[in-house]
Order: structure tokens, then sequence, then C-alpha cells
């Protein structure tokens, strides 16, 4: 018997999976698939990135939904539209042989009406991002009463987008669901509180130990002056010629700029952020999966969802202000079995980073020297020797060449020939790293001076050089829309969105309340985002908007017709 047909899966399904060349289920599809198919009982997966969850679910949700029924029996959520896409394009590739089944992928940057066409038609399975569900469920093109699954995707990542009201409304509204299903790589305890408040005793399952990283995967860090971290990133991406990787920045000004940087110096690099459009965006993860680009720098907002088969590192460019960020940048490697590579690039002030990461995860991380310029060159040119060695000359007639060129050399011994073509290949890298300095050292100088000692005292910004800089902070901005004005996070974040022409990505914590809500911005942005908004009307209310820690501050014009029609009044008494 096949081991996937012994969890219980029926014949089509197994047929699917032997197509796809699986023969062994991973740890958590063994231990999820026979819970999951009985479809009564809440369920709780914990398991880090590339572990087959979408299968875990995915398969057992084929064979419990009803093929003459043509209404959404099962609702996936998912935190980004990457994410909803993967998942959706595998439960394709799951029910091939299944008939009469059909999904949905819903998600922002697509055509709304297109997505409400689909769904009238009738789908069983909607795989949705956050916002646009709850945009879908205030045109009634989705009817919740009828679904009778609910998957949770990545929960612990929604939340950390700001999805808890969003998550809340949908499980409030999916009354007549059977079971509720929750896959998590971490489980803070905003996941926790979700299994208490919707689901009833559930089945939980751990693979590896609860917020633990993938063992597959070596974690090395390397301490040097903050303002070195550029010519660091360069040297760690030359040391490691063969590299398929994602390198993570806090902010897209880093993303972006670092980007040019190194496609200026000739690497196969592009920038993932929230300023690319949609068809930008997957012209770029196109590439990237293609293997066009060596490299893919994003933030981790963009990054979020992003599935890549045979990612063979990451680099954190600085680590994440929030610790757990760190697992799901480090679960982009060492999937599916494979190893994987996470370095983190870190100040020396950074240390205690490391230490609470190493608790966090329960894995030993490992302090290695950044590479000196000649073991750079020398790694580079055994990886070209041993491409030499492995060239394919069975295509091409060479022979036909071959006189010519024993001609041609006939008078150069085999070691003048190696020589020149070593020089061929690497006189860019030597002239580049022939004075190199050692990074790894406290005094390291360059091109740059040393912080003073007031510098430090100052803190890490004042030392960081523009490729490291962080924004300048946020400012809290007042308004006094709220959830009684028919508004959750979602809605509210896609109004202020709208009404202020900005990106999502100046954005930063929202907190609702009845009456009023508090939004973090961008300083760079707040008054533009103040302008936009202060003094326009929604539901016949003016919406007054003001920096949260200073008084009310109207627009100049206004405050000069305040003091003239004060003037007018004075003059008829």
């Amino acid at each position: 018997m096949n081991a996937f047909e012994a969890l219980g899966l029926n014949e089509q399904l197994v047929q699917a999976i032997a197509d796809l060349g699986f023969e062994t289920p991973t740890p958590v599809q063994e231990k999820a698939i026979p819970v999951l198919l009985s479809g009564t009982t809440d369920f709780i997966g914990l398991a880090q990135t590339g572990t087959g969850k979408t299968a875990a679910f995915g398969l057992p949700l084929l064979q419990l939904i009803e093929p003459t029924e043509r209404h959404a029996q099962a609702l996936i959520v998912c935190p980004t539209r990457e994410l909803c896409l993967q998942i959706t394009n595998d439960i394709e590739t799951y029910k091939k042989h299944c008939r009469g089944i059909f999904t949905e992928a819903v998600y922002g940057g697509a055509s709304i009406m297109m997505q409400i066409r689909n769904l009238k038609k009738g789908v069983q399975i909607v795989v949705a991002t956050p916002g646009r569900l709850i945009d879908l469920i205030e045109r009634k093109a989705i009817d919740l009463q009828k679904v009778k699954y609910v998957v949770l995707d990545e929960a612990d990542e929604m939340l950390n987008m700001g999805f808890r009201d969003d998550i809340d409304f949908v499980l409030k509204n999916t009354i007549n669901r059977e079971s509720t299903w929750l896959f998590s790589a971490t489980m803070p305890p905003e996941v926790r509180a979700i299994s208490k408040n919707y689901m009833d005793n559930p089945k939980e399952v751990t693979v590896g130990k609860k917020n633990s990283g993938n063992v597959n995967i070596d974690h090395q860090y390397f301490i040097v002056p903050a303002q070195f971290r550029y010519e660091a990133l360069k040297r760690l991406i030359d040391f490691n010629p063969g590299m398929y990787g994602i390198i993570f920045t806090r902010t897209k000004a880093d993303a972006q700029e670092i980007s040019e940087r190194l496609a200026k110096a000739g690497y196969d690099i592009e920038a993932l952020h929230g300023d690319l459009t949609q068809q930008q965006r997957d012209k770029v993860m196109g590439r990237f999966r293609s293997k066009s680009l060596q490299l893919l720098i994003a933030t981790d907002v963009a990054a979020r969802g992003i599935d890549v088969d045979g990612i063979t590192h990451v680099i954190n460019f600085e680590l994440p202000d929030d610790m757990e960020v760190y697992t799901h940048r480090s679960g982009r490697t060492g999937r599916a079995g494979k190893t994987g590579i996470c370095l983190s690039i870190c100040h020396s002030r950074e240390s205690y980073k490391i230490r609470t990461l190493e608790k966090m995860i329960n894995s030993k991380f490992h302090k290695v020297d950044v590479p000196s310029g000649k073991e750079v060159c020398r790694k580079q040119f055994f990886h070209f020797m041993d491409k030499l060695m492995q060239a394919d000359l069975s295509h091409g007639d060479y022979e036909t060449y071959l006189p010519d060129l024993v001609s041609k050399f006939s008078d150069i011994s085999k070691e003048e020939v190696l020589q020149r073509v070593a020089a061929l290949e690497f006189n860019h890298f030597l002239k580049y790293y022939e004075n190199a300095e050692d990074l790894n050292r406290n005094d390291v100088r360059g091109d740059r001076r040393i912080p003073e000692r007031n510098d430090m005292r100052a803190g890490p910004d004042r030392e960081r050089s523009s490729y490291t800089r962080r924004d300048s902070g946020y400012t809290r901005l007042f308004v006094n829309l709220g959830t009684k004005d028919g508004f959750y996070k979602a809605s509210f974040l896609q109004f202020i969105l709208d009404e202020s022409d900005l990106k999502k990505e100046v954005l930063g914590k929202i907190d609702m309340r009845e009456m009023n809500s508090w939004v973090e911005i961008d300083k760079a942005e707040a008054t533009r985002m103040i302008n936009a908004i202060d003094g326009k009307r929604y539901n016949n209310r003016i919406i007054r908007m003001n920096e949260a820690d200073g008084g009310f501050k109207r627009p100049a014009d206004e405050g000069r017709k305040r003091i003239y029609a004060s003037k007018e009044k004075r003059s008829f008494r």
C-alpha cells in the first residue's frame, strides 16, 4: 500500500501525488492528514515553512469537498498574494484527477470584478488574503454561512501584519463551519488566543520544537562595523559563487539602493518592495524562480509568502527588530529536506540578539570571520576551474577547431594557458580585492571614518552609512474614525491609503477603537496624510486627523478662515 494511501487518502489524490514523484509523506503530513480527514476536528499545526503544510491541509480538503455543491465550502486565509497564488497552484495540481472541484484565488492587486465573476460561477475552495476577502464579504460576493472548513495558514504572519481584526471577523461569521485548521511557524500569545476563542478542544501537532528553527539550516553571523555592512555583503556574495538566495533589509530604501549598486557591479539581482505594481512583482518573481536572477533583495513585508525551491542562502543585511521574523526569513532556505545557510551581518552591539535567537529557535549560531580578499579570489578561482572541468563537450563540433587550437597554442605551455585563462576571467576580482582590508578588525578605516567616541554614545544609527540607514522613525496620528463608523482594520487601512495616495509600507501599527483610531506613519509622510484626510467628510461627519502627541493642527487656510470669521462676529456685536 502506498504511504499516502495508508493515511486515508482516496485513489485520485494518491495518483496525483505519485505523478509529482512523492513517495513518503513529510512529518507534518503524516500527523495532520489522518486527523483532518475526519472533517470535524479543530486542528493546530506548528511547523516551519517548507515542511509540506500546503499538502497537509490541501489534500484532506479536496477529499472532504462535495463536488455537486457549487458554493464556497472551504476558505483558506493566508497573509500575502504570493502565498495565495502558490497555495492555489498547489491545490490545482493535487486535484488533477478530481472532477467537479473548482478553486479561486482572491487577493489585492488583481481585478476584483473578475474574481467576483469567477466566484459566481461556483467554486468550492476559496484561497484569500484578509483585505480582499473582507472587501468581497462587504460586496456580498461570498457567503460565509455555507463555509464548512476554515484554514488559517501562516497565522503568526497574519497577526504580525495587523490582520487580527479581520481574522476575528471571518471566524465570527463562519458560524456553520465544522472545523478550523490553524497552521503557524510559531505560537505567540496572539495565535494562542485565537485557538482559545474560536476552536473547540483542538488537536495540536508540533513538528520539531515550538518556535524552533529548521534543523537543516546552518546559522552563521559576522561582526563588522555598521558602516561596512555593504562591503561585508558584497564579500559574502563573492565568497559563495554558487549562491541562489534572498537578501533581507529592514527598509525598501535600503533594498532599492543596494540592488542598484550591486546591479551596476554586474550581479544578477533585483529588489522586491511595496512600490512595485503587481505586474512588476510577478515579473521579478518569475525571473527569480527561473533562476535568471541569482539574488533577490526584499523587505520582510514584500517577501512574505515567497516559496521558491532550491534557495541556498538567506542573508540578513541587518537582523530584524522582531526576533520571530528571523524564523520566517531563515525558513526560506533548507526546505523539503535540503540544507541551507542563513548569514547575518551584525554589529558588535547586536550580540545579545544572537543569544536571544539561539534560545528562541534552540539552535547554535556560528560566529564566522568575513573572508579576506585573497580568500574570495581563491574561492572564485577554484569555482571557475570546477566549471571548466565539468563543461559539456558533447554538443558542438569542437573537433573541427582542435587542429587550429593546437597550432595556436603550440609555443605556449599548459601552465601559461591556465594563467592566461585565469587572468582573463579574474582580472577584475584581483584588482577589486588587491588592497582589500580585513573587515573583522575593530579599527577598519577605509574611505570612511571610525565613529568618534561621542558618536558611539549617540547610538548605532549615527554610524550607519547611506546603505544601512533606517527610516527616521514613525509619528503617531489621531483620527476620529473607528469601528463605530463601520471600519475594521483592512477596510480602514484601504480607506486612508486611497485618500492619501500613499503606499502601505510607510505605515506602522494601526490601533483601532470604537470612536477613534491611532495610525503610526513614517515621519516624512505624516504631513501629507494629514493634509489629504483632515477636513474631509465621511458619512456626513468631518474627519479630524492630527499628530497624537501634539495639539490639533489645522491647515493654514482653514486657520485663517476661522480668524476672519471671529473678527466678523466681533464687529456685529
